[in-house]
């Protein structure tokens, strides 16, 4: 039996370890929570959460899967980085960000081609990691949902469903923008829109949308689970949030407003008065459209099975059996791991 670390540091962290978390109880395998510094979210049904290092040290896990770009070098087992998204590109250093190797781990679990060969270039230039193209962990529930239509069924719409999402980013957000055309767009009757914005969007901007729900317009809550909505929704009006990528990934077309990553497998319009036009022709499911949201799939996250939870438990037991003890050894990083001691603090030296 083997055991396994869930390193939570952020609450986006919750469904992506989630499903991995699933996947080690129907291997049998034994499986513990480390929580830093957020909100315990967890339920009863989830695993044992252990509150300090002495208890991780005293579990001593064979693997820790982490979301985010660091994790504790004094705690047992191999480092296995299952990220906290895809690279969208929202900034101009965002590549240079999403491929940068700060000596932490020892196995990276890629989404796709896109992140699987710049990560085997740098295990080849670094050799102390290894990479495994497992597909991403988050996505695996929504491969898998039981009922894609609960949403439209709760909504009671025969109606072409428009889902619209916005990333924060102040200077990429559409969400202050749009609202106005929306609304007009909602009036005509045509669609059902959902709509959810980030939770940390600005309260008046959260607030302006909670107040447009009417007939044809329901308001989904920021942080409520998105996968009703990306089930039930035929096309969906993005920006530059990573969500639209997650949307393509169900074989559906995506409209975006002045996104910082156009590309053939978008419609991207830089006028809201294309809007609707542009909706229209996603709802068509134009050929050319389909086909590159097809290739542009296959690039970032081919395995759409619902099965990357399973894989990347396959692809750490090979690496601890086969890879391990024949990777280099990492670098000494003091200055990392002194700040780690820092955020954690933990200054025992064993």
């Amino acid at each position: 039996m083997k055991k396994y670390l869930l390193f939570a540091e952020q609450l986006y962290s919750y469904p992506i370890l989630r499903p991995i978390q699933q996947a080690i109880l129907q291997r049998g395998d034994q499986v513990a929570w480390y929580l830093h510094k957020i909100p315990n979210l967890l339920s009863q049904d989830d695993a044992t959460v252990l509150t300090n290092v002495e208890e991780v040290q005293k579990f001593k896990p064979d693997a820790v899967f982490v979301p985010t770009n660091w994790v504790p070098d004094f705690f047992p087992g191999v480092k296995v980085e299952v990220f906290h998204g895809f690279n969208v590109g929202k900034r101009a250093n965002s590549k240079q960000d999403h491929f940068r190797i700060r000596g932490h781990f020892d196995l990276y679990c890629t989404q796709g081609p896109d992140t699987t060969i710049p990560f085997q270039e740098l295990a080849k230039h670094h050799g102390y990691f290894s990479v495994s193209e497992t597909g991403w962990s988050k996505l695996d529930p929504m491969f898998k949902c039981d009922d894609p239509q609960l949403l439209r069924r709760k909504i009671n719409t025969s109606k072409p469903i428009i889902f619209y999402a916005s990333t924060f980013s102040p200077k990429l957000t559409s969400a202050p923008y749009l609202a106005p055309y929306i609304q007009k767009l909602s009036e005509t009757g045509r669609w059902h829109w959902v709509v959810t914005v980030h939770p940390k969007s600005l309260k008046e901007t959260i607030d302006t949308y909670r107040n447009m729900q009417g007939e044809n317009l329901t308001f989904i809550e920021p942080g409520e689970e998105v996968i009703p909505m990306l089930n039930a929704a035929d096309a969906m009006l993005c920006d530059t949030s990573s969500i639209f990528i997650e949307f393509l990934l169900l074989n559906k077309p995506v409209v975006t407003y002045k996104t910082s990553v156009p590309g053939p497998h978008l419609l991207n319009i830089n006028n809201p008065d294309d809007i609707e036009n542009s909706l229209e022709r996603a709802l068509s499911r134009p050929t050319d459209l389909m086909g590159n949201i097809e290739t542009y799939c296959n690039s970032i996250h081919p395995c759409r099975d619902g099965n990357s939870s399973e894989r990347i438990i396959q692809a750490t037991e090979n690496f601890l059996e086969h890879e391990y003890k024949s990777m280099k050894p990492k670098p000494l990083n003091l200055g990392r791991k002194f700040q780690m001691r820092k955020k954690m603090s933990y200054y025992r030296i064993k």
